[in-house]
């Protein structure tokens, strides 16, 4: 059994994937080639935002947004300890603070509640309101929030931003995980003054590689991050203008991408279809992942909960038995790991995080998963 089964989708779109790179082949255009523009803009309609800007990865994603923004040392980024280190790294790449906030258990998403209380903090430089990184005595400026829309969830947007206008705080929507995804009627990637979202392999629509895109409703934005993405170009390549990253998306990368996005939505409906069966197999014997009203997940990943970390362990080993993979996502998270040592965070800081981390487990998860194959699972927890 397949954890995700990247092969069996192929063979559904190997004939659309064998065109779309022989003619990336044979009109040469390995960089800024046709493909990508024509992704940006397939894209950009499916999210319902004027603009998509192709990247070589997720994090390049990120780091784009914050350095579109002026992010720099001095600034307050407010993000969840509970995900991939990417997330926070890029924060700390551009000399600003990763200042971390506890998550919902129910969503595994960043509190809306525990986000004011840490922005307060931050403005009046009170680490009894809320845990504060360690900066030297430097006092921080509250810049922006970095929301995760963890596991294909997105994030509270409505509560995030009535947080953000009152602590005059920049929205980055990181969409790695919830491409497909919907919030109140919207789409993943259509939150925030720029969203993130990652076509690593395993993503909901991964190419065979790296590659990113941001999405934003700015025009000044969007042709900062492709100047970014470019060296700082201007208008020629010779013509730097900002100091900026190579972060260019590959045009083979962009022509797999539009072969597997011919087949995306209905991809996504299976993947509900999937998350629905487990749900009705599992419910009452571990907790299943909440999705609250007018949401919908993308379900990059299906993470549930159990007592303890000696169940989980048992349960995984049974399972692995049984020639079924599973997979921990984010065991250690960021507060605690060597990377972010110096700013001083402990266990305990963020109990809900270290809960999760400690209970949390994620089973097979694709739009090709039979329903025979989730009984197997499911008979296992018997």
């Amino acid at each position: 059994m397949n954890f995700i089964d990247l092969a069996g989708q192929q063979r559904r779109i190997s004939e659309k994937l064998q065109a779309n790179i022989a003619a990336v082949l044979a009109h040469g255009q390995y960089i800024h080639g046709p493909e990508i523009r024509e992704l940006e803009k397939i894209l950009a309609a499916y999210v319902g935002v004027k603009h998509a800007v192709g990247c070589a990865s997720g994090t390049d994603a990120l780091l784009m947004a914050l350095m579109a923004l002026d992010i720099g040392p001095g600034d307050a980024v407010f993000t969840t300890p509970f995900t991939f280190i990417a997330t926070a790294e890029v924060i700390s790449l551009l000399g600003a603070t990763p200042v971390f906030v506890d998550i919902d258990p129910a969503t595994f998403n960043i509190d809306p509640v525990k986000l004011d209380r840490a922005a307060e903090a931050v403005e009046k430089n009170d680490p009894a309101r809320h845990p504060l990184p360690d900066t030297a005595g430097g006092k921080l400026r509250p810049r922006a929030v970095i929301p995760v829309d963890l596991f294909g969830l997105p994030a509270d947007y409505a509560a995030l931003g009535a947080v953000a206008a009152r602590r005059n705080l920049l929205i980055i929507e990181d969409a790695a995980q919830s491409f497909g995804g919907e919030y109140k009627g919207r789409k993943a990637c259509s939150f925030g003054r720029i969203a993130c979202t990652s076509f690593f392999p395993a993503k909901p629509l991964g190419c065979y590689g790296d590659g990113g895109m941001c999405f934003t409703e700015d025009d000044r934005l969007a042709e900062g991050l492709r100047s970014i993405r470019n060296h700082g170009q201007g208008s020629d390549k010779y013509e730097n203008i900002r100091i900026g990253i190579n972060g260019r998306l590959d045009t083979l990368q962009a022509a797999i991408l539009l072969a597997k996005f011919s087949i995306f939505p209905e991809e996504i409906e299976l993947r509900q279809e999937v998350a629905r069966r487990y749900n009705a197999l599992l419910g009452g014997r571990v907790t299943t992942p909440g999705i609250p009203k007018d949401y919908r997940s993308a379900w990059a990943q299906y993470s549930i909960l159990v007592r303890d970390g000696a169940e989980r362990s048992d349960l995984m080993a049974k399972l692995r038995e049984a020639g079924i993979p599973t997979a921990i996502y984010y065991p250690k998270p960021l507060h605690r790991q060597t990377a972010f040592a110096g700013l001083g965070y402990r266990e305990g800081d963020f109990p809900v995080s270290d809960e999760c981390a400690a209970r949390i487990f994620s089973l097979p998860m694709h739009p090709y998963l039979t329903a025979e194959d989730q009984r197997r699972i499911a008979a296992l927890f018997a």
